[in-house]
């Protein structure tokens, strides 16, 4: 199959609104056999594991990399030359290596994150006023959640949407003007941003006593963690106080899950308990596994939280995070980072990766 037939197919199963077990896994099987036969490190790590097109036989079988075999490895179908973007990890990790995933072009990415925010941010409403905390694309090339923001305010947000960021930082002048009007004018708003931003700018409402009532309908949209560039704050105290410094719900506070190594994001129903059960649309499915040897844990047993993105047809769909969850439903609880035994594990995971399909 060519790359312009998958991709047909693929960007139909995304737009198709639903999908069962048995077409999921046909396009899987599809996808798994591209990958194979044009991503050369990810052909020899199947061929170490004795994996074939040909033995697999579900989705849940396909070999998964670890998520750190991006920062080693050029995992792309196509030659580094014909991509149109990579994306690159921030590099906040041990080594401050950074992974790089390749996107030939972005009319899948973009599909996939375009439907998926409709569905689960946007909901009810076709356009809000934005405001961003987080910078450019233009500023930021090689960030999928600068891509990804500057996709929400194209498609979903109202003339006067903006960012809301100086050269030095947050533009607090800005951001209070903006809440203010949104209050005076009754128009609800959404926040979007960075985790560690929004704490950055309620230290700031802190110390000037500002508060705001946004009017309802406003949303406010977090991701990211805080990654050592702000105080950590537990979940309960950030959402309660985003709530009460906002006005806005905590049931309308929601946060978003990804990683520039897949190509389709998770989302809660909001945050009134922490944590919330997060998930995502049809194209994409989670396992809680053993990182030792990705076999499936029971519902409720904690493990290491394992994504088959068919939306990332370029590199690798199946990915080992080292995150850690617990499976509830069709969605999971993300508990945290993996340490002890289970990063140990993930350690190992990645060390056979390397030896199986260094280049």
């Amino acid at each position: 199959m060519t790359e312009a037939q998958l991709v047909d197919n693929l960007l139909k199963f995304i737009s198709a609104g639903a999908s069962t077990e048995e077409s999921f896994n046909r396009m899987a099987m599809q996808i798994f056999a591209y990958q194979f036969e044009n991503n050369p490190p990810y052909h020899k790590f199947c061929l170490q594991k004795g994996t074939t097109p040909r033995i697999v036989q579900s989705w849940q079988e396909i070999p998964a990399v670890p998520i750190n075999g991006y920062k080693n490895l050029t995992l792309s179908c196509r030659p580094r030359e014909k991509i149109e973007r990579v994306f690159m990890t921030s590099g906040t990790t041990k080594g401050n290596v950074k992974g790089k995933c390749y996107h030939p072009f972005l009319s899948v990415y973009d599909r996939s994150m375009i439907i998926n925010f409709k569905n689960r941010f946007m909901k009810e409403r076709g356009k809000l006023r934005m405001g961003i905390l987080f910078p450019t694309e233009e500023q930021m090339p090689n960030s999928s959640l600068a891509h990804y923001l500057a996709l929400a305010l194209k498609e979903f947000g109202m003339r006067g949407s903006s960012y809301l960021l100086l050269k030095e930082g947050l533009n607090f002048e800005k951001i209070f003007f903006e809440l203010a009007n949104s209050e005076k004018t009754d128009e609800p708003y959404a926040l979007l941003g960075a985790s560690y931003s929004f704490v950055h700018l309620m230290d700031q409402m802190e110390s000037k006593e500002r508060s705001f009532s946004l009017p309802e309908g406003s949303k406010i949209l977090d991701t990211g963690g805080f990654k050592s560039q702000s105080r950590e704050m537990d979940l309960d105290s950030f959402y309660s106080n985003l709530s009460r410094k906002f006005g806005v719900p905590r049931s309308q506070c929601t946060n978003m899950y990804g990683m520039t190594e897949l190509s389709t994001q998770f989302y809660d129903w909001g945050n009134e308990i922490c944590p919330p059960v997060k998930s995502g649309p049809h194209w994409i499915r989670t396992r809680v596994v053993n990182p030792l040897n990705s076999v499936e844990l029971p519902e409720g047993t904690p493990g290491i939280l394992l994504h088959c993105d068919l939306a990332h047809f370029n590199c690798v769909s199946s990915i080992l995070t080292e995150d850690t969850g617990v499976k509830v439903g069709d969605g999971f609880l993300l508990t945290g980072r993996a340490s002890g035994a289970e990063a140990k594990g993930c350690s190992l995971a990645v060390e056979e990766f390397l030896k199986s399909a260094g280049e």
